[in-house]
């Protein structure tokens, strides 16, 4: 889909910047609290125009910020000898270094061309959707109260952490009661008590439950009824770790941290409807700059979860706009 990118331009630089980013409050999940988005930017420049992409590096992965700007760095000689988008993805492996640089090629070639990254990839002109927001993991009255401050947001998903998690569920729902509900265990329940919770959960109207269990236990899935659609996240990264997910999992979280840029994603996403999987895409804690790209994905995605910027105390200037629960287009001078 689309063109392989500015294979053509020589002489490409690389500027890489990693920037902190503090969160509203704290953000918790299963595995732990963080107060910080901590990003990497890539920018690469032919001279009169500039593309950035940023992406979080991901402990969970193995991955960390040393190490994301290190695998950087290392294209800086395949850029200066004018590398494009295919070559990209022989160079590094998926994750969140190649998309930060994948991402950045994408805005180049946009740039460059003066032409939209949507024209570029050959789809439809970006149209505002519906994004969740997300309630951070908590006791059950915090949860509530959060449920209850987020009411423009129709669609809501909440962190869950294993034990308690039915009693933070029943006072969300007493919160939101008409809100749509998506839950993200993180991998923190209990094989043995999955088939009950998704059962309890299912009585509470959520459409979506994300990566119940931890990934060295994914087969359980396939033995037990899944009373509601179950989501691969830690469990999926990339194209070829698709064909594991067959009688585990009824949906899949294309997150472009883990596929390693839009080029895979796009594919991720055509390879995801052909085994008839629902598609969510979602992302790290993260500025707008981030979710931009995955935007694309996002048009035709079942589920949305693009709300990192609104968890910030403050996001990029120019950022997304965000507005009535819907998340509009960039512009140019962000991203595309």
């Amino acid at each position: 889909m689309g063109s392989s990118g500015i294979g053509e331009a020589k002489g490409l630089s690389l500027n890489v910047l990693v920037q902190r980013w503090p969160i509203r409050g704290t953000f918790t999940i299963s595995r732990g609290s963080k107060s910080e988005a901590v990003v990497v930017v890539a920018e690469i420049s032919d001279g009169p125009h500039t593309g950035r992409g940023e992406c979080v590096p991901y402990a969970r992965y193995g991955e960390s910020v040393a190490g994301v700007v290190a695998s950087i760095e290392s294209m800086r000689d395949p850029l200066e000898d004018g590398l494009d988008r295919n070559h990209l993805a022989v160079l590094l492996p998926p994750g969140a270094a190649r998309n930060a640089l994948d991402c950045a090629l994408w805005d180049l070639e946009a740039k460059r061309s003066k032409l939209p990254v949507h024209a570029l990839a050959g789809l439809p002109a970006l149209q505002a959707v519906p994004t969740a927001f997300t309630i951070s993991l908590g006791t059950p009255e915090t949860m509530a109260a959060q449920a209850k401050a987020a009411a423009e947001y129709k669609l809501l998903k909440l962190k869950l952490g294993g034990s308690g998690d039915l009693e933070r569920l029943t006072a969300v729902r007493a919160a939101a009661p008409h809100a749509r509900l998506i839950i993200d265990a993180n991998e923190a329940w209990n094989p043995a008590e999955t088939e009950a919770l998704l059962a309890a959960v299912a009585e509470a109207r959520v459409e979506l439950v994300e990566q119940p269990l931890p990934v060295e236990n994914d087969a359980v899935l396939s033995a037990i009824t899944r009373h509601v659609p179950v989501c691969a996240d830690e469990s999926a990264h990339d194209s070829l770790s698709l064909d594991r997910l067959e009688d585990r999992y009824d949906a899949v979280n294309i997150k472009l941290d883990k596929s390693g840029g839009l080029s895979e994603a796009l594919a991720m996403f055509e390879q995801a409807r052909a085994r008839d999987l629902k598609i969510m895409v979602g992302s790290m804690v993260a500025t707008s700059l981030a979710m931009a790209p995955a935007l694309l994905i996002a048009q035709k995605a079942d589920w949305v979860d693009l709300d990192g910027p609104l968890l910030l105390a403050s996001d990029r200037d120019p950022g997304l706009t965000y507005e009535d629960g819907l998340i509009f287009p960039p512009s140019p001078a962000l991203w595309g």
